[in-house]
């Protein structure tokens, strides 16, 4: 019973993003389709961080925080030697 727990365990954790939106349930209010390949990258800042972000995006603008961290985060990997890959779909 364990090795087949601990099958079931794996493929779950091999699924590939495809198979994991096939999974999400589009009846939960929170459900996005345009997510389901995406994850969340987190941060406790002060208050000052988001006012400061928000500023920015009115000032330059419009753009959304999104886009704006998009930019940071490929200035960070660019500074690194790292390929910029943050796009804000």
């Amino acid at each position: 019973m364990q090795n087949s727990a601990k099958r079931a365990g794996a493929a779950s954790i091999e699924a590939s993003p495809a198979e994991k939106a096939q999974r999400a349930n589009p009846e939960n209010p929170h459900y996005r389709p345009g997510r389901a390949t995406k994850t969340n990258i987190t941060g406790y800042f002060d208050r000052s961080v988001k006012i400061q972000l928000k500023t920015i995006a009115l000032e330059t603008g419009d753009r959304t925080i999104q886009e704006l961290l998009a930019e940071a985060i490929n200035d960070l990997f660019a500074k690194y030697q790292k390929p910029e890959i943050a796009r804000a779909e």
